[in-house]
């Protein structure tokens, strides 16, 4: 344990420690987690392999940073210092700073997760053998040939049916005339039979070329057979490493009550443990403090390296736990801690502006830190509000939505008819809406357009990353109203209503590549979000007016 725990080099007595743990999800770092966050950005940067620009210049950008985090501990001895740790399943030497070691260790060459995937190895070897064998591949070929030779064949025999139908038909008619009725029946009798008999062939014909073609089709079934046969043991190996690899992680928490991170994950929706669940930075290090008996006193997790292409992530920059995989573990480990309340549940101080009211709709100035609609941790919403200020209304109250953080106008519809009028305008994109946020840095240019297509993160809901394949489009015009204190105000024009779509377009370095004041996802957790939906346009359903409100901010 000695070796991991990190003794301050700067100096701390003037710090005072914080009364409650931190909040993984939503948090302001202590100091002491800056400090300690610095003392190991110290040795990142004299790491050949941590340095930033050994980390960017790596083949084809496979690996654009990682997450660290540093958890601030308390010893036996009453003694306090660190544990930093890296995400993901490795294993790095920092020189004096020594990271947390991975929960179990997958890349242990006699272990049983490496042991295993040497077996998984023989059976992909064997599939792809039987996959590209002269045999098997000569099969598929001579069965395609002797398709489209047969469909060949068919096709022109039915092509001299319908000809010879044809004749017959000119026969029979011809005959009409020219015989009586005793010949005339004698020929059609004679046709008929000529009629029989080809379609007869033309069956017997499709009968044997089937019998050919199943006869192959045989063959190959015996290739597939083996193939999905070792496919299917490959699964039931996999499931088995896999299952095996779950039964490693069982995480503590201060009570020294154990939990196999399996039976963590059936208390959620997922019910099974996603890739790498425990192997994040925040787990490994709370598992080591609770092995250890270190008390932990504050925790902070800060990205290193160049972002990847699809995600928001900023060098240097604090981060929350992720919720996919952190949220249900820390759930569990962070039980009997004595951690701050989450910020975002503290509503009941946060006042709604009512900037307009008549019998058929309302038009608020919601405040940031507000939900539009009911969560998962809080009913307060400006939804729950409408309805007990409206109990008469008859609409779905809600026409559009803002992010909780993010402050600003906001449409309630009161009746069905008005609600339906007024989603066509959003949808027609006759509603016209002007955002004013303040970035935290300054841009070159003085207006453009952004098009990122937007979808949510699998592993990290409401976070957002861009996805060309599966993202929905996001449209976005702005224009520079004024720079100044290496920050820049600016309006944003929204063309599509995406989630977090003015966050990320300003933050995401194919958008603007500089987050706003206060977003904690994409930036810089501040005093508050600096994002504010100040101007709508909309006509009046009921008036046929258009009607514009303005509601500006001062931003802190």
């Amino acid at each position: 344990m000695e070796e991991y725990f990190n003794q301050f080099k700067a100096e701390t007595r003037h710090i005072e420690l914080p009364s409650k743990f931190t909040f993984p999800f939503n948090y302001t770092p202590h100091p002491l987690t800056i400090l300690a966050k610095e003392q190991v950005k110290d040795h990142l940067q004299k790491s050949s392999h941590w340095h930033y620009s050994a980390i960017a210049n790596k083949i084809n950008g496979e690996d654009k940073g990682r997450m660290f985090g540093v958890l601030i501990v308390k010893n036996s001895e009453n003694n306090i210092g660190f544990l930093a740790a890296v995400s993901g399943n490795t294993e790095y030497d920092l020189g004096e700073i020594k990271l947390i070691p991975s929960i179990y260790n997958v890349n242990d060459p006699n272990g049983f997760y490496r042991m295993g995937e040497q077996d998984l190895n023989h059976f992909n070897h064997k599939i792809k053998e039987l996959e590209s064998s002269k045999d098997y591949l000569h099969l598929q070929t001579r069965l395609q040939d002797q398709e489209k030779e047969c469909q060949r064949i068919i096709d022109q025999k039915r092509n001299d049916l319908k000809q010879a139908k044809a004749e017959r038909k000119a026969k029979r008619d011809l005959a009409k005339q020219e015989l009586n009725s005793t010949a005339f029946t004698q020929l059609e009798k004679q046709l008929v039979r000529e009629s029989n008999l080809n379609k007869q062939a033309l069956k017997s014909f499709i009968k044997s070329e089937e019998e050919k073609i199943s006869s192959i089709k045989a063959e190959i079934k015996d290739f597939e057979a083996q193939i999905q046969t070792l496919r299917t043991h490959r699964k039931e190996k996999s499931a088995a490493i896999q299952q095996q690899l779950f039964d490693q992680y069982n995480f503590l928490n201060i009570k020294g009550e154990a939990k196999n991170v399996r039976d963590i994950f059936k208390e959620t929706s997922a019910k099974v443990p996603p890739a790498a669940a425990g192997d994040c930075a925040g787990p490994k290090l709370l598992q080591f403090a609770f092995q250890n008996q270190l008390t932990p006193i504050a925790m902070a997790e800060f990205w290193w390296g160049p972002s990847p292409k699809a995600e928001v992530r900023k060098h240097e920059f604090f981060y929350p736990a992720c919720n996919s995989k952190c949220k249900p573990i820390l759930g569990h480990m962070l039980d009997g801690l004595n951690v701050e309340e989450n910020p975002m549940l503290n509503t009941e101080s946060l006042d709604i502006e009512m900037i307009y009211d008549d019998d058929d709709l309302a038009l608020i100035n919601k405040p940031s830190g507000l939900l539009s609609v009911p969560g998962k941790d809080s009913d307060d919403s400006v939804f729950a509000r409408m309805s007990k200020k409206y109990p008469n209304a008859t609409g779905p109250l809600i026409v559009h939505r803002l992010d909780m953080s993010t402050s600003g106008l906001m449409l309630i519809a009161k009746t069905k008819e008005i609600h339906e009028q007024l989603q066509k305008q959003f949808l027609n994109h006759t509603i016209k809406k002007r955002y004013i946020a303040l970035l935290d840095g300054i841009i070159k240019d003085n207006e453009g357009t952004i098009e990122l297509p937007l979808r949510v993160d699998l592993d990290d809901r409401p976070r957002q990353v861009v996805c060309s394949q599966y993202g929905k489009a996001a449209k976005t015009e702005w224009r520079v109203v004024e720079q100044k204190n290496n920050q820049t105000l600016i309006h944003f024009f929204p063309i599509t209503g995406r989630t977090h779509q003015l966050r990320m377009h300003a933050a995401h370095h194919d958008g603007l590549n500089t987050p706003i004041v206060g977003d904690e996802l994409y930036g810089k957790k501040a005093q508050r979000l600096c994002l504010h939906a100040e101007q709508i346009e909309f006509i009046h359903p009921k008036l046929n007016q258009k009607m514009t409100f303005c509601e500006g901010v001062d931003f802190p």
